[in-house]
């Protein structure tokens, strides 16, 4: 079961960790802009992985060493939903991504959508969510982004919450290990 709630905690336990930790220090806008740029790069590491616009290649699909492309993307999605959830807890907006059981089964039953026309609706949405303030931009592309987990890409809601903390623990390890 998804448990936005758990995984938006676990976000921002691991950010302010690693502010303390690293004595990162910079103002509610930096912060802001950084975790901006920060979800459009993983947002853009999810196409580059999935390599559902290399319409000219046979196989499409990037993977990591020891990883089927499947499992790559995923790692990738979580990567960028971790940035989702820490936006979220940054703008104020996290009344905004909390999903009830029926609003999750809601976009696991949606209908697929062409990948470039989702993904660039996603980015536009978060680009007017930044610059205009716009908070239902903010929120319908954070319900297309988890439809793109369950419809298009077929994650389950385990899948996610499992990478996740797989994540999780990386980044963990990461910082013990001076990263």
């Amino acid at each position: 079961m998804l448990d936005i709630t758990k995984l938006l905690q676990y976000s921002i336990r691991l950010d302010r960790e690693i502010a303390e930790d690293r004595e990162i220090v910079m103002s509610a806008k930096k912060s802001l802009e950084n975790v901006f740029v920060s979800l459009d790069v993983e947002l853009a590491e999810i196409a580059n992985t999935s390599e559902w616009f290399k319409v000219w290649k046979t196989h499409r699909g990037k993977s990591d060493p020891d990883k089927t492309p499947r499992e790559t993307l995923l790692t990738e999605y979580v990567d960028a939903l971790d940035f989702f959830l820490l936006l979220s807890a940054k703008l104020k907006w996290t009344h905004l991504i909390v999903l009830d059981r029926e609003g999750i089964e809601k976009l696991k039953n949606g209908r697929p959508t062409e990948l470039n026309k989702e993904y660039l609706a996603i980015k536009h949405m978060l680009y007017n969510s930044y610059f205009e303030n716009r908070q239902e931009d903010f929120r319908h592309a954070w319900r297309l982004f988890l439809k793109l987990a369950f419809v298009e890409f077929g994650f389950s809601e385990s899948d996610i919450m499992s990478a996740y903390f797989e994540k999780y623990q990386i980044n963990e390890d990461r910082q013990a290990n001076d990263y």
